[in-house]
Order: structure tokens, then C-alpha cells, then sequence
């Protein structure tokens, strides 16, 4: 017997940490009714909690503000990556160069 794994969009777990921070559900009221893992739910609303306070989570971010900020931060490592790579080769190109020179 095999245990699938569930898996969540981060809209879903969004609504369902809402329910505790914003709609003042208890965590297991709302996890009942979700038919959730009490411990999961926690987990959702201590992230959503964090990420409302400005903290960017190590994971999947629930709210758009820090999904946006995670790209990003993606983007600017990729970016720094690429210009690493270019001082590189343009370094090497220039003592190719002053080589042929002499």
C-alpha cells in the first residue's frame, strides 16, 4: 500500500491561512473543516504570518508580494551569475589578446 503524497497550490494554502489569521477560525476548527493535518495547517498559517511581517519564506511563498520578491531574487541571482561569467571571458579574451601583441 502506497501513500500518495497531497499536494496544495499556494492559493489554496493562502485561503486556508486566512481562515485562522483573518476570519478568526481556530486552527483545528479550520483544519476539520478542510479536512487537513492540524500540523499542516500550522505550518501554513506560521508562513503566512511571517510573510506578512516581511520575512521571505524558504519555500513556495503564499502571497503575491513575496511570490514576486522570490522571482526576482531569482533574477538578480541569475543576472550577477551572467556578469561573473562576462568579466570571465572578458578577462580572458583581453589576455588572449595582449599575448598576440607581443
Amino acid at each position: 500500500m502506497t501513500n500518495k503524497r497531497r499536494s496544495y497550490s499556494p492559493e489554496y494554502k493562502l485561503e486556508a491561512a486566512s481562515l485562522v489569521l483573518d476570519q478568526d477560525y481556530s486552527v483545528p476548527e479550520a483544519a476539520r473543516s478542510l479536512g487537513l493535518n492540524e500540523n499542516v495547517l500550522r505550518r501554513w498559517v506560521s508562513q503566512l504570518r511571517d510573510e506578512r511581517q516581511g520575512t521571505t519564506p524558504a519555500g513556495k511563498a503564499l502571497t503575491p508580494e513575496q511570490q514576486r520578491i522570490k522571482e526576482l531574487e531569482a533574477q538578480v541571482d541569475r543576472l550577477q551569475r551572467e556578469k561573473t561569467i562576462l568579466k570571465k571571458a572578458t578577462a580572458l579574451l583581453m589576455s588572449d589578446e595582449m599575448n598576440r601583441s607581443r
